[in-house]
């Protein structure tokens, strides 16, 4: 008996390159275009089971991240946010079915294009201050929180993040290891909502391949590329995150 995975052709079309957008945000540009994996594909269908078919590829995606930056990342700044990224899971898990998802996508992509809107405005000096922690701790608890619901942690800890002005390998490893415990996470309340069924699976396993080719590629660029222009590349991923997520919003 052949697995029930979903067959429409629509689905596959914004599927496809949504998965390959996640593996490159997954190992090269940390935190910008991945989060537009989930909206892309509730054009074809509903945002949590966009978001339980990620599952098992995160999982892959995950695993090959660590494996290719296990020795680059900042294991001081990772102590203190993993905490409160959990803590974002767990806001998740309670509020979920209170959740309106159109209202969860206006707030991550308002907050995106606010954040970007102050980097213009106004631009970091080399010798700026960090931001404060009680900053870091909201913003990756916020990134707890929208990862669980709809996989669009990237854009809230990353307006933490970037300021602190890490290298793009240290940056991209870091951002691995939050989000590989983050996504590890939310398996089990996944599963007590009701998210995690065999059409789901079936689908994902179809999905799977693609996992090892988008972070082959996040990984080779995020070796190679100039610490301007990575930024730049992030920016640019959180802009179009940002506008996608007002759009469906406000649609």
């Amino acid at each position: 008996m052949s697995l029930p995975l979903i067959t429409d052709p629509f689905f596959y079309a914004v599927a496809i390159p949504a998965v390959l957008l996640l593996g490159i945000s997954k190992s090269g540009f940390g935190a910008g275009f991945g989060s537009l994996a989930v909206p892309m594909m509730a054009l074809s269908v509903t945002v949590p089971q966009a978001a339980a078919i990620l599952m098992p590829v995160l999982l892959l995606m995950d695993l090959l991240g660590l494996a290719a930056f296990r020795s680059d990342f900042d294991r001081k700044l990772l102590r203190f946010m993993l905490p409160f990224g959990l803590l974002g899971i767990v806001v998740g898990t309670v509020t979920f079915k209170l959740l309106d998802a159109k209202l969860v996508a206006g707030i991550v992509g308002g907050f995106t294009l606010l954040f970007l809107a102050q980097r213009l405005v106004f631009p970091p000096r080399s010798d700026s201050a960090p931001p404060p922690r009680w900053l870091g701790a909201l913003l990756t608890t916020t990134s707890g929180f929208t990862s669980f619901v709809a996989h669009a942690g990237g854009p809230p800890v990353s307006a933490y993040v970037i300021p602190l002005k890490l290298s793009p390998v240290v940056f991209t490893g870091t951002m691995a290891f939050l989000f590989f415990f983050i996504n590890l996470a939310k398996w089990i309340p996944y599963a007590w909502l009701g998210l995690l069924d065999m059409r789901n699976f079936a689908t994902s396993l179809v999905l799977l391949p693609l996992a090892p080719a988008g972070v082959w590629i996040g990984v080779r660029i995020a070796r190679r590329i100039q610490p301007q222009l990575f930024y730049r590349f992030v920016y640019g991923g959180m802009f179009l995150t940002g506008v996608k997520l007002l759009w469906d919003a406000f649609r």
